[in-house]
């Protein structure tokens, strides 16, 4: 079975990036970058990244008119990425137009809640209804719309999976057990386990300071794989 554990490689430098990246390559399945990387390196920092052999994951979060979408979609179609993610939010059409100018190798996938989102958080940006709900709803949302799956907590992937049987699942904010600091929640606060979140129906798995932040990366990768 793959490896289901991406590495989130969000590092300032590409130097430390790249180091990192090779040394727990063996035990990862792929490496997510996002925008902060994505702005700092662009496309040669992905290149860099490719080049260790492993998957990549934009995790670029797209959101804008469908027609930007698309254009964006296209312009990063060079750097065959396996994952893209846009916005759900974003409306049907917008996630039509960014699933036809995907690589035909590309998966798309919508974030449904922001993992560093909670009920109060929905409540003041308008939203009724609790994360649970806003999670389901854009999850038929993103399947009507010709995606490939969905971005959510290990909290709803379970009952979203239930909805979705053939859908492609991305969950983060994932910590291991027990009060370390580098497995601290952070700005997260919607979380589970990685081998919870296995469980329920996950399809890739996004760790990030578990591993980036350990005195051992390593050995906190292997730990997190030997847990699948």
């Amino acid at each position: 079975m793959t490896n289901p554990v991406y590495l989130a490689l969000d590092l300032p430098q590409l130097d430390a990036a790249k180091a990192l990246a090779g040394r727990v390559k063996s035990h990862v399945g792929g490496i997510k970058l996002g925008l902060e990387f994505f702005c700092a390196h662009g496309h040669h920092g992905v290149h860099e990244i490719a080049h260790l052999g492993l998957p990549v994951f934009l995790d670029l979060k797209l959101h804008d008119i469908p027609n930007t979408v698309a254009g964006a979609m296209q312009a990063i179609h060079v750097l065959e990425p396996a994952i893209v993610t846009v916005h759900a939010s974003g409306g049907r059409a917008m996630m039509e137009d960014a699933k036809a100018a995907a690589s035909n190798g590309t998966k798309v996938v919508a974030v449904t809640m922001l993992t560093s989102m909670d009920d109060r958080d929905l409540d003041r940006t308008g939203v009724k209804g609790n994360a649970h709900e806003q999670v389901m709803r854009l999850a038929e949302l993103a399947e009507a719309a010709g995606l490939d799956g969905i971005v959510c907590s290990g909290q709803e992937v379970g009952a979203v999976r239930k909805q979705w049987k053939e859908g492609f699942f991305v969950v983060p904010g994932l910590r291991l057990p027990g009060n370390g600091e580098n497995n601290a929640n952070g700005d997260q606060k919607r979380v589970v386990t990685p081998r919870q979140a296995r469980d329920d129906g996950a399809s890739v798995l996004v760790v990030g300071r578990p591993i980036s932040r350990a005195e051992d990366p390593v050995a906190a990768a292997r730990a997190i794989e030997a847990t699948l």
